[in-house]
């Protein structure tokens, strides 16, 4: 099944998604699905991000090539992880398929999307075995890290370098079925294909990442784990990004320029 959350008319509520129309649902992401009303096609609603996270978990490095990137491009400290370690990221940063990306007026240089797959977590899960992480990923869906690497170098924290506002789509909809570690991420602006990888091919997978995690942490219905990129690509304002992980659908997004923000020499 595709679990997406949308808009419609001022109503906001979970769907499922069938062809090019969405069967409205009663109750919420995790109930058994009731239909709610006459489907609506996809074209008449608002995407949103299919599910907010009651904690927004970040992978960062997990790709080997994306590691080697990283350290030709400013980071000399990274390195192949010998075990998984976990991050965080802001929910006001998220945002859904076919909304705009904003770039704050203050970003120069590299602005960049990294394509990554998320895991939506189904079951509360403490101090659980690889079969029970398994079986607590409720479904999949698609995320778009992008990031402002002049704001990732220079400041002490990631708080707007990964942060700001629209940096976070993802969507659009948490598809149940999706053999998504067998994937094949592709990355596309403007209709030109910039990057294509395995989806599978990482350091550490989604359920190592989580039976590490929950050694410590509670994991709860709703939480999302984004598993990093392999790649960057730029971006710029009037560019269409499309992010395609095969089997499991396409996140599409426009980048604007934020024209309501200051550049850095017009701040007092």
């Amino acid at each position: 099944m595709k679990w997406c959350r949308y808009t419609h008319e001022g109503q906001t509520g979970y769907g499922l998604v069938q062809d090019d129309s969405i069967q409205p649902l009663a109750g919420g992401l995790f109930d058994p699905p009731r239909p709610a009303g006459a489907p609506l096609p996809c074209s008449a609603v608002q995407w949103l991000p299919p599910v907010v996270p009651g904690t927004f978990y970040a992978v960062g490095l997990n790709y080997r090539s994306h590691i080697e990137h990283a350290r030709q491009h400013g980071m000399p400290g990274a390195q192949i992880p010998n075990r998984p370690e976990i991050g965080y990221r802001a929910n006001n940063a998220l945002t859904g398929h076919l909304q705009p990306i904003m770039r704050p007026r203050g970003v120069h240089g590299r602005f960049e999307a990294e394509a990554e797959l998320v895991a939506v977590i189904g079951r509360k899960l403490r101090r659980c075995s690889r079969d029970e992480a398994r079986a607590a990923i409720f479904g999949w869906t698609i995320g778009n890290d992008v990031s402002a690497r002049q704001w990732q170098h220079s400041d002490r924290t990631f708080w707007r370098s990964k942060n700001s506002d629209t940096f976070k789509p993802m969507g659009p909809w948490i598809d149940t079925g999706a053999d998504a570690m067998n994937a094949t991420t592709l990355v596309s602006v403007n209709g030109e294909r910039r990057l294509s990888f395995p989806t599978g091919a990482m350091v550490f997978d989604p359920c190592d990442y989580i039976v590490e995690m929950s050694k410590y942490l509670t994991l709860h219905p709703g939480d999302v784990l984004w598993m990093g990129a392999d790649g960057t690509t730029q971006m710029e304002p009037g560019d269409t990004i499309d992010i395609e992980i095969t089997g499991l659908g396409t996140l599409r997004n426009y980048v604007v320029l934020d024209a309501d923000g200051l550049d850095e020499e017009d701040r007092p």
